[in-house]
């Protein structure tokens, strides 16, 4: 605002009484002050507020006057009470140094003008920042984007005050402020993802309120122009709310935004609707990607030639890893989302894509675009991704024995299940609630186009194994497929109990009548490893005695054990019992 608007706003109490060259200065700040020096705490362009208690002498005029002049600030205002009038030095001074004075009717409260400075300096800020936001969206829409979401978080820190974090539905760090303000901690960033799933979750009205770490965040919801502007506008089945998109962006303000005007709540759905117009870039730049993902996957799961495969994995390589001279070994995540309020199939693996390219962004490339080295298709209720790694092969391992690792190191560094979902857990359960499911399952890498079949048959019986335990969001990988542990679930209750029966029951009638400890034995056996020596020595027993009880055991059964058949069916029996 201006110096003139100020003097001629009724209410204030303000008379000028020099510098009425200088009223078309403006005013950015108020600052109330009784410091000899105020210098350190100026910047320039404030309308300065005194009562006077510095000045002891004439002498003191000048040298307060001087200062307030070098920082530049737009003006003094000086508060008639304690002098009963301003004294002719003030003014004296004032006018030496050009600087506006005005006297402060001593009815009127310094709080009053700064409440009315700041709150006409504040319009104006947000009168600007929303110019700036709509020929910013202008641009963008016109031609390539200029600068992402970190340019809107620089202006709203700068001319609003605000401190603001672009998030992944998972936490991850999208955009934040370049000031050296305190970062915003990873256990915040996973708080505030889930408390954004949940409050969408249950319909709620956005901005949404959290406190986090003693801080109060508003998180405002980052929507492609396509879904609806409000949580809960949306198309939903009776009674059942509508299910998040847990792949969309979120802004998070450091701010309780309960009070804001609705002038400042509309700048900030604006920007947030500029941040989508970056998120759908994005997503338009992950087209080849899912293209080349779709042709692969029908390739395999038509059982094309190896050669086939391999031809076209040599196309999506440089793609997805440019730069790599060696083909690299591949990996196969499946993950599957089941919403309550979801009920179009094609659209719930559609959320799983998106959601899959959310977790396996690289999280060391942070931003707006991290480095996406993965293609994700779309399989039935599925979603499918071929994750690219270092290769492993001939060529990799030699050049790594030349330089002195081991085999260790030679491994591919491969994605891990829980790896997956360590860190995002706790938003993508409250997002998904009672009313749906995320699982995944991750193959081991192979090293080529004979091995992708094989690696997508073990991601897809992973994340079965995965379905098959409790929890809104599961794991499982394929080293836990090596376990003849996982499989038992799998069984049907009925073959279960007839299979154990058949083998165990003639022995448990046994050790009913003689108290023989057929069973324990037979258990003492199978731990042993068939070694006759440690058996009996577990057990207390001399060998012969153990040789009676197994041969008691394979009489009453019909089974041999010294064939490893009969020691396996025997093993499965105990653990399924």
């Amino acid at each position: 605002m201006r110096l003139r608007a100020l003097l001629d706003t009724p209410g204030l109490g303000l008379r000028l009484l020099g510098g009425e060259d200088e009223l078309d200065r403006a005013v950015r700040g108020v600052m109330t002050t009784d410091l000899k020096d105020p210098s350190r705490y100026l910047a320039g362009g404030e309308l300065v507020l005194t009562g006077l208690a510095w000045r002891h002498e004439p002498a003191d005029s000048e040298r307060f006057v001087r200062i307030l002049a070098d920082a530049g600030v737009a003006a003094l205002g000086a508060g008639e009470a304690e002098l009963a009038g301003i004294p002719d030095d003030v003014v004296e001074a004032c006018a030496r140094h050009r600087l506006p004075l005005f006297a402060v009717d001593e009815s009127v409260a310094f709080a009053s003008i700064t409440e009315h400075v700041v709150r006409q300096v504040s319009g104006e800020r947000a009168g600007d920042l929303a110019a700036v936001v709509e020929r910013h969206r202008r641009m963008m829409t016109a031609g390539p984007a200029g600068g992402g979401p970190d340019v809107m978080l620089e202006l709203l820190g700068s001319d609003l005050d605000l401190r603001a974090w672009v998030l992944s539905p998972a936490g991850r760090l999208i955009a934040g402020p370049k000031d050296a303000g305190a970062p915003l901690a990873p256990e915040v960033r996973t708080r505030l993802a889930a408390e954004h799933l949940a409050a969408l979750r249950a319909g709620r009205r956005a901005p949404h309120r959290v406190t986090a770490a003693g801080v109060t965040y508003s998180l405002f919801p980052v929507r492609a122009a396509a879904r609806p502007e409000r949580p809960g506008q949306g198309a939903r089945r009776e009674g059942v709310p509508a299910a998040p998109v847990l792949s969309d962006w979120l802004l998070a303000v450091q701010a309780d935004a309960a009070e804001w005007p609705d002038a400042r709540l509309d700048l900030v759905h604006g920007v947030t609707q500029l941040v989508a117009v970056e998120r759908e870039r994005r997503e338009a730049g992950r087209t080849v990607r899912r293209r080349l993902a779709q042709e692969l996957l029908e390739l395999v799961q038509a059982g094309a030639a190896p050669g086939e495969i391999a031809a076209r994995l040599r196309v999506a390589a440089p793609v997805l890893l440019p730069g790599l001279d060696a083909a690299p070994d591949w990996q196969v995540v499946v993950a599957r989302v089941e919403q309550q309020a979801v009920e179009d199939r094609a659209e719930g693996a559609r959320r799983a894509q998106a959601l899959l390219e959310e977790l396996l962004a690289d999280p060391s490339a942070a931003g707006p675009e991290p480095s996406d080295r993965l293609a994700v298709a779309v399989s039935g209720e599925e979603a499918v991704a071929l994750v690219p790694l270092p290769p492993s092969g001939d060529g990799a391992r030699g050049a790594a024995e030349e330089s002195g690792a081991d085999a260790a190191d030679r491994q591919p560094q491969g994605l891990s299940a829980e790896s997956l979902l360590a860190a995002v857990r706790e938003p993508l359960a409250a997002g998904l609630g009672d009313e749906g499911r995320l699982t995944l399952g991750v193959s081991a890498a192979v090293h080529s186009a004979e091995g992708l079949r094989g690696a997508l048959e073990e991601a897809r019986h992973a994340r079965r194994v995965a379905a098959a335990r409790p929890g809104a969001v599961c794991a499982a990988g394929h080293q836990e497929l090596a376990s003849h542990v996982l499989l038992l679930p799998f069984v049907p209750d009925d073959v279960r109990r007839a299979f154990t029966a058949r083998l165990l029951d003639p022995l448990r009638e046994y050790d009913g009548r003689h108290r023989a400890e057929l069973i324990p034995t037979l258990e003492a056996f199978l731990e042993a490893d068939g070694s006759w020596t440690r058996c009996a020595a577990r057990l207390h027993l001399h060998v012969n005695t153990l040789r009676y009880r197994v041969g008691r055991i394979e009489q009453l059964t019909g089974r041999d054990l010294s064939r490893l058949e009969d020691k396996l069916d025997f093993f499965l029996a105990l653990r399924m019992s």
